[in-house]
């Protein structure tokens, strides 16, 4: 028997031990409302997706073939609108496709104070509404699918089509849901480790099974694709992780996953000098990648800060802004250090944040890793802070150079131009970037590939588009042969959209509740009925 069916009948004896005051309610009117809100809190959702990515990383282990992926959200309708489409491309599935809350996206686009740069200067209870906003919508995509299926079970019912129903049922009874995990940005913690706590529990409690942190200072937080960032000792981000899975066991989600980020590939400088507790630790080690210079005691002067090493005192680099700056070339060294301390300290996944996608570059950090931590999984970002084409153009340049094949049709430094895009070249460069993924997964051990910022640029080259030529010669017919005619075509469910705002979920409702008394808006006169 269904869970539908068992509900169906848990209600009308629940009816019928209430006596007649109850006999207008449907039990199966009840249980259609039940089955259309399968995930009844976040920590409803946060159990059911850390169970899921869970899973996924089991099974990555097992063939790397088997990555995951997703693109970053910035409203509830953006992710749900993924998921929809994931599902009709997908043979109706969703498995190994999340969605990322980007950070950036948050600041940019989120913000009571508008546009921000990504420096962690948006209101904190943002990105745990957004999570919430992601899982609204994703909900609402279940009862909304459902609410069509229902629809359909009362047609056959009605043409008295055994077959159909049948087919029907089992689809109510095997729905796969549009919720699937969401990796959540929490930046750097937005203040000290009980600052990162509460904010994290208020991010669970909305649904995230997994949060990512960053080992950057909060205060001076940069975005991982611009200069000037600023790392914290281990000890001092460690105490965040930890603040992480207490907030997770606290609200019973024992399986939550941390992906700990490194910035240091890219992050020269650091705001404070490790406490070392005796020779080799982490804190020495941490202190060893500083840019020092031996002095004797008489040379230090006034404000100096100097410590002891080997023996020897040495007094670090230190800028007009008090920050302390690293040994050049260190950075990849610092990166695999940062990953294997992070996971030694509770973390699940690492997050390795490069200059440049190179499939070579960031296989060497995490087979250094690995040979630690074997099992070590990384989570990427496919990020739009990459002239993905320049690059891998110019990757492919080195390797026909190193080949030694004929390059003098090409110019390196102007690769980019649209007059190579056909070229033999630009074919290498193009599958390249098509298999980075898959190459990395197996190269890299790379269980997660993410885009940050992906709708942040669709919506801004759309509506460029459409400005073009709505506003320009074509008039309407720029929005009708761009826009309209395109989703007809492609059976973009919002072309419907009163449907997908839930007006046909809202007529349903006005049934259960008013019986033939319902004024509903799906009539013969609502004019979406011409996109049936």
């Amino acid at each position: 028997m269904s869970n539908y069916t068992k509900d169906i009948d848990a209600v009308a004896t629940l009816c019928e031990a209430n006596g007649s005051s109850w006999n207008t309610i449907n039990p199966e009117s009840v249980a259609r409302m039940r089955a259309q809100n399968k995930f009844k809190t976040g920590l409803d959702i946060a159990k059911y997706t850390a169970d899921l990515m869970r899973s996924d990383m089991a099974a990555f282990d097992a063939d790397k073939t088997k990555y995951t992926q997703s693109l970053g959200c910035w409203h509830g309708f953006i992710g749900q609108q993924k998921m929809i489409s994931i599902k009709k491309h997908f043979n109706g599935q969703t498995d190994r496709r999340y969605l990322y809350l980007s950070g950036w996206m948050v600041a940019a686009l989120r913000s009571d104070f508008g546009p921000l740069p990504d420096q962690s200067m948006h209101e904190k209870t943002t990105v745990a509404s957004l999570v919430e906003e992601l899982y609204t919508f994703l909900r609402q995509a279940d009862a909304r699918e459902l609410g069509g299926l229902f629809r359909e079970l009362d047609a056959a019912r009605e043409a008295g089509d055994t077959a159909a129903q049948a087919t029907i049922q089992d689809k109510i009874d095997n729905h796969v849901t549009h919720v699937v995990p969401i990796i959540a940005d929490i930046d750097a913690g937005f203040g000290n480790a009980e600052a990162t706590y509460i904010m994290a529990k208020q991010m669970i409690e909305a649904g995230a099974c997994a949060l990512q942190i960053e080992n950057q200072v909060a205060d001076e937080k940069q975005c991982g694709h611009q200069d000037g960032k600023v790392t914290v000792p281990h000890a001092d981000f460690h105490s965040k992780i930890r603040a992480l899975r207490y907030a997770f066991l606290e609200l019973g989600i024992d399986n939550g996953i941390i992906v700990s980020r490194t910035d240091s590939e890219g992050a020269g400088l650091t705001k404070e000098i490790a406490v070392v507790k005796e020779p080799g630790d982490q804190g020495d080690r941490y202190n060893s990648f500083l840019d020092v210079e031996e002095i004797d005691v008489a040379d230090m002067a006034e404000g100096d800060v100097c410590f002891n090493r080997d023996g020897k005192l040495v007094r670090p680099k230190r800028l007009p802004s008090g920050l302390y700056q690293f040994r050049q070339g260190t950075g990849e060294e610092r990166c695999v250090f940062d990953s294997i301390e992070a996971i030694k300290a509770g973390a699940d996944l690492l997050w390795i944040e490069t200059a440049t996608p190179n499939v070579q570059d960031i296989a060497d950090m995490m087979n250094e890793v690995r040979k630690e931590i074997p099992d070590a999984k990384l989570v990427y970002n496919n990020s739009p802070s990459f002239n993905w084409t320049l690059n891998f153009r110019q990757q492919a340049f080195d390797a026909m150079v190193a080949a030694g094949e004929d390059v003098s049709a090409y110019d390196r430094a102007a690769l980019m131009s649209a007059e190579y895009d056909e070229t033999e070249l630009s074919a290498r460069a193009d599958d390249k970037i098509r298999t980075f993924q898959a190459d990395t997964a197996r190269e890299a051990n790379i269980f997660h590939h993410l885009i940050t910022l992906p709708t942040y640029h669709t919506a801004a080259l759309s509506t460029d588009n459409l400005a073009k030529e709505y506003f320009g010669e074509a008039g309407m017919l720029g929005y009708v042969a761009g826009v309209q005619r395109k989703e007809i075509r492609q059976g973009i469910a919002c072309v419907k959209h009163q449907n997908m705002s839930g007006s046909d979920m809202g007529d349903d409702h006005k049934e259960y509740f008013a019986g033939e008394n319902a004024l509903k808006a799906g009539g013969a006169k609502n004019t979406s009925n011409q996109f049936n």
